[in-house]
C-alpha cells in the first residue's frame, strides 16, 4: 500500500496530505460571526484605542497552508448575500464603542466566495462609525475590489496580510502558494491606493531550525517594513490543526519559546519603522519557567500597549532575564 511521505515534496500532494490530518470542525452558522470582542491596541497615531475586532463567518479560504487552523470555523459554501452586514450588526449591537474595526473571516475579505463582493456598500454602511476599518486578505486576492470597498467607506481602510516569513524555502513548504515577489507587489498595490498595510509574521515556523528562528523573524519584519507596512504582528507558530502535529512527531516543528518573541518584538520595535505587536492570545508556557512566564507575558501585553520596552522580568528561580528596555 502507497504510503504518503512525512511531508511531500510536490505541491499537488500537499493539500491532500494536510486535509488527511484535519480533526472535525466547529459548528458555525452563517447569521452569527462565531466571535466578537473589543480589545485594546496602539494606534497609529501612537494612542491606546479601542478596537472591536468581530470574527466573521464564511466559507473556508481556497489554500490549504500547513499551519492554518483558521478553516475550523468555516462553511464549506459560500454564505448568501446579506449574510456579512447582518454578522457585523449583530456584532456590533453587542459590542462597547470602539475607534477601529478588525473584520476578520479566516480567509480572505476580498476572495468574492468569502465576502460578497454585493455586500461591500452594506459592509461600509454598517462601520460608518469607524475611523479605521481592518481587514484581513491572502495577495492573491489583493486587486481592484479593495478600491471598489474602500471607495464605500467614511474610515481609512488596512489590508493585513499573512507574510508569514522572508524564508523563500520555507514560504513554499507552507503550501500558502505565493512568493516574496508577488508579496512584495500586493503591498505596492495597496501603497499605490492609500490603503494601509498590516503583516502578520509567523515566528518559528514548521521546516525551519530552531537557531535560525529570531534570524528569519528579523529579516521578516525587514521585509515587511520594506513593504511599507505600517504595522508587523509577531504570531507564535501553534499547532491545534493535525498537520503540525504530525510535522512536530517529525521533527519538523518546536512552538517558540517566549524568549524568541520577546528578542524579536525588542527589534521591531528597535527599527522605529512602524507598530511592532506580539500576539499572545494563545501563548502557552510550554517548557518556560512557571515562576516568571505570566509576568514575561504581561511585559509583552504592555509592549504592545506602549510600543516601547520596558524593564525585563528578572527571575530568581530559572537565573533567566527577559529583553531589558534599552
Amino acid at each position: 500500500m502507497f504510503e504518503m511521505p512525512v511531508f511531500p515534496e510536490s505541491a499537488a500532494n500537499r493539500d491532500e496530505w494536510i486535509l488527511l490530518r484535519r480533526p472535525m470542525r466547529n459548528a458555525v452558522t452563517a447569521h452569527e460571526p462565531y466571535a466578537f470582542f473589543v480589545e485594546e491596541e496602539c494606534g497609529a497615531d501612537g494612542q491606546v484605542e479601542r478596537v472591536a475586532t468581530i470574527f466573521l463567518t464564511n466559507r473556508e479560504c481556497p489554500f490549504r497552508c500547513t499551519m492554518c487552523d483558521l478553516w475550523r470555523n468555516t462553511l464549506t459554501k459560500s454564505v448568501p448575500v446579506g449574510a456579512i452586514p447582518k454578522q457585523i450588526e449583530f456584532a456590533l449591537n453587542r459590542l462597547e464603542p470602539a475607534r477601529s474595526v478588525k473584520l476578520y473571516n479566516s480567509g480572505s475579505f476580498f476572495d468574492p466566495s468569502a465576502i460578497p463582493p454585493e455586500d461591500y456598500e452594506a459592509i461600509a454602511s454598517r462601520v460608518r462609525g469607524f475611523e479605521r476599518v481592518i481587514v484581513e486578505c491572502h495577495p492573491a486576492f489583493v486587486n481592484r475590489r479593495c478600491i471598489a470597498f474602500r471607495d464605500f467607506l467614511r474610515g481609512r481602510l488596512e489590508v493585513a496580510m499573512g507574510l508569514e516569513t522572508a524564508h523563500q524555502d520555507v514560504l513554499e513548504k507552507l503550501n500558502k502558494r505565493m512568493t516574496l515577489e508577488q508579496f512584495g507587489e500586493a503591498a505596492l498595490f495597496l501603497r499605490s491606493y492609500a490603503i494601509d498595510l498590516r503583516v502578520f509574521i509567523l515566528v518559528q515556523p514548521p521546516f525551519m531550525k530552531v537557531e535560525e528562528s529570531l534570524l528569519w523573524a528579523k529579516r521578516s519584519l525587514d521585509f515587511a517594513f520594506d513593504c511599507a507596512a505600517t504595522a508587523a504582528t509577531l504570531i507564535p507558530t501553534r499547532g491545534g490543526n493535525g498537520a503540525m502535529e504530525a510535522l512536530a512527531e517529525a521533527g519538523m516543528f518546536v512552538a517558540p519559546e517566549l524568549k524568541i518573541l520577546e528578542d524579536a518584538a525588542a527589534y521591531g520595535l528597535g527599527l522605529r519603522r512602524g507598530r511592532v505587536f506580539t500576539d499572545l492570545w494563545d501563548v502557552k508556557r510550554g517548557r518556560e519557567c512557571v515562576h516568571c512566564f505570566e509576568a514575561r507575558v504581561q511585559r509583552m501585553r504592555e509592549i504592545n500597549l506602549l510600543q516601547a520596552l520596558t524593564d525585563g522580568v528578572h527571575c530568581d528561580a530559572c537565573g533567566d532575564r527577559s529583553r531589558e528596555a534599552d
